[in-house]
């Protein structure tokens, strides 16, 4: 049995895996519909990995697509990991009850003190006071990535098409893409650290770093990948 035909296999059963404890996890959570504000958020934040496993597995089956195919797949699943992370955010809002459109913010969790590192202290203070305008704050560093994304697919997709996407355009929108999602992801650090003792009880560490380990994994292997294809150009 060829190497092709073995990775195949594996891959089909992966999926298959992943399809299966997933929808299962899905189940669970419409079978017992008790707190929607949070299961909508969850639901989306589940549905990454069978998303992530069908997209890898198309690509997989026609890996001899066109290159504009190839970056619509691997749009697909940038644009949801943007979603999710904003999601993911928003869950955190929810278990502290949390609401930045209807101004909402408990009495007892004002006025904490959030610390901000380099580099964000070029922009930011080094220590701020929680408020709902700081909350707003992190939310808009997250959801920058939710818009950034998708702006950034249409136009890598569009340069490909039109023959125009180069390599040094394509390191381009790497960069752009990096700063959008680290801030991001920072958001999120910045969050969970100020509120780990209230959150504790939702054990949202886990899920976090399943989130931000598919991010940082799918991401250094898209720059791998870049990174052979420049060499290979230069030899």
């Amino acid at each position: 049995m060829n190497p092709a035909r073995v990775t195949f296999m594996a891959a089909t059963v992966c999926v298959m895996l992943t399809t299966h404890f997933s929808t299962q996890l899905l189940s669970e959570h419409f079978l017992s519909w008790k707190k929607p504000k949070e299961q909508k958020a969850i639901i989306i934040i589940i549905l990454m990995a069978p998303i992530y496993a069908i997209d890898s597995y198309v690509g997989l089956i026609d890996f001899q697509g066109s290159k504009a195919f190839f970056m619509f797949l691997e749009s697909v699943k940038e644009c949801y990991e943007a979603l999710v992370i904003a999601k993911f955010l928003a869950l955190l809002y929810s278990y502290l009850n949390i609401s930045i459109s209807k101004n909402i913010v408990p009495d007892e969790i004002k006025g904490r003190e959030i610390h901000h590192s380099f580099p964000m202290t070029l922009f930011q203070p080094r220590t701020t006071r929680l408020n709902h305008h700081t909350l707003k704050l992190l939310k808009d560093w997250t959801w920058q990535f939710v818009v950034i994304r998708p702006v950034c697919s249409i136009l890598m997709i569009a340069l490909q098409l039109l023959g125009l996407y180069s390599n040094w355009i394509s390191w381009t929108f790497t960069i752009i893409l990096n700063i959008s999602v680290s801030l991001a992801l920072y958001s999120l650090v910045i969050f969970y650290h100020v509120f780990a003792k209230e959150l504790a009880p939702h054990k949202p560490l886990s899920k976090f770093l399943c989130i931000k380990g598919i991010v940082f994994f799918c991401f250094w292997q898209v720059c791998n990948f870049k990174c052979s294809n420049s060499f290979r150009y230069w030899l």
